[in-house]
């Protein structure tokens, strides 16, 4: 398992080189029996090797960027990269013009030294959390391979290019759970950071409300190292908090119904452990997370959004993923008095949780109410594929509404079908969510 603490010692001890990680990445993804032909639409195998020795000739100079220096990432397929056409998982997109420059999240990569070996594949325009795409292929979760289960949504390339081994951190998108719950159903960690810390410009874009950028990696320590990256800051080691003291609220009601058992196993196991552990766990009702259906009605945002920035296209929806453009339609209906409505609402909501959440170092639910169901059995039928899209896509959207932040960490048993815990808080709680993740991670056995 890559994470960024590792290799940076390595790196530092002269134990690998960043070209031996980027060729162990490329042959992983080029390998026919693996999944790097549905994980990857684009492979930049020439510059990954050039920059790779350009970071190792910095290191021999003394010179290291950052605590990421050397390491391969990849990219969604919705973020400019100059030069290249941003495709956004689409066909209809194929032909556009290449990006004069890169995104600014990829820009701060690069200045940090990251290694972009390719750009992954994703749920068309980011519009779906199951991950399948009819046009590109869908990558298999690495969970009982053989049975071919979906990866989860939109970032379904990117959780699998970490899974597999194929880069140290996937650049993913997160609308309402697009990197939490692939890193759930994937067995990773998934970092949510507050909206406006991460530039958004230059990502293909699904909800101006709702989009944040944010990665997907083996750790909450390497999901920190690149999210200080991505935002911009100082890179600074996390505040090692002991799990004995943390303040955790787990919220009673919505979020916790109808669990798949294994999610429901999963999630009481590690709630035994934390309390166990001496962290000071409350559980009580919050009505606020019951009222999803009022928050995503019609789509909510994301709808409304969507179908301003595909209006122009509806000449060519027999392009779309068919069960996207059912999406984006969906948004049409949506009036002006009931956008303004629902900012008052969300207004209403952000107020309410943050008060809620003052007392807390984070609060605890199940990353997704289940766990990934086969490719086959998800695309079956279009009752079946929305079916399933609303149960994954349930829990991680409040916050997302909330305008939090919110990492997930894997808390099943090994050998089991992945789980994920989620920790969150409201606006510019990031840095003490990812140290009480951080320090759940450690409890969980898990993290470096």
């Amino acid at each position: 398992m890559w994470t960024v603490a590792r290799l940076a010692r390595e790196l530092a001890e002269g134990r690998t080189t960043s070209r031996a990680l980027v060729e162990e990445a490329l042959a992983r993804i080029a390998d026919p029996a693996g999944e790097g032909a549905r994980a990857f639409l684009k492979v930049y195998a020439a510059q990954a090797r050039a920059d790779a020795d350009h970071s190792d000739g910095l290191r021999r100079a003394g010179i290291v960027r950052s605590p990421v220096e050397g390491l391969p990432v990849s990219v969604k397929d919705l973020y400019d990269v100059g030069g290249d056409v941003t495709r956004a998982g689409s066909t209809l997109l194929k032909d556009a013009p290449p990006a004069p420059a890169d995104a600014p999240a990829v820009a701060r990569l690069r200045a940090a030294g990251a290694v972009l070996v390719g750009r992954t594949n994703m749920v068309e325009f980011a519009f779906g959390g199951v991950g399948l795409n009819p046009h590109y292929g869908t990558p298999r979760n690495p969970w009982d391979r053989k049975a071919g289960r979906v990866p989860g949504g939109s970032s379904s390339g990117a959780a699998v290019s970490v899974s597999d081994g194929m880069c140290v951190m996937g650049l993913g998108s997160d609308t309402r759970g697009s990197i939490r719950q692939p890193a759930a159903l994937c067995g990773l960690a998934g970092w949510k950071p507050t909206q406006r810390r991460v530039p958004r410009e230059g990502a293909f874009p699904l909800s101006f409300t709702l989009d944040t950028v944010g990665p997907l990696a083996n750790s909450v320590g390497c999901c920190a190292a690149y999210d200080a990256v991505l935002a911009g800051e100082t890179a600074a080691p996390l505040a090692g908090i002991p799990a004995k003291g943390l303040r955790l609220l787990v919220p009673r009601g919505a979020l916790l119904e109808d669990l798949a058992p294994e999610v429901a196993r999963a999630f009481d196991a590690a709630l035994g452990k934390i309390a166990r552990a001496g962290a000071l766990l409350e559980e009580r009702a919050v009505p606020a997370f019951d009222r999803q259906p009022e928050y995503f009605k019609g789509g909510g945002f994301a709808g409304a959004e969507a179908y301003a920035i595909h209006r122009r296209w509806q000449d060519r929806l027999a392009e779309y993923d068919p069960r996207v453009a059912q999406r984006v339609l969906l948004g049409k209906d949506i009036g002006a008095a009931d956008y303004v409505d629902l900012l008052q609402l969300r207004a209403e909501y952000i107020r309410t949780v943050e008060a809620l959440a003052a007392p807390y170092d984070a609060l605890l639910m199940p990353t997704a109410p289940v766990v990934a169901p086969t490719i086959a059995e998800a695309g079956a039928s279009d009752e079946a594929y929305f079916q399933w899209n609303a149960r994954i896509l349930r829990n991680p959207g409040v916050v997302n509404f909330l305008d939090g932040c919110a990492a997930s960490i894997p808390c099943h048993a090994p050998g089991d079908a992945p789980v994920g815990l989620s920790l969150f808080g409201p606006a510019m709680s990031d840095r003490r969510v990812l140290a009480a993740a951080a320090a759940v991670e450690r409890l969980l056995g898990a993290g470096d």
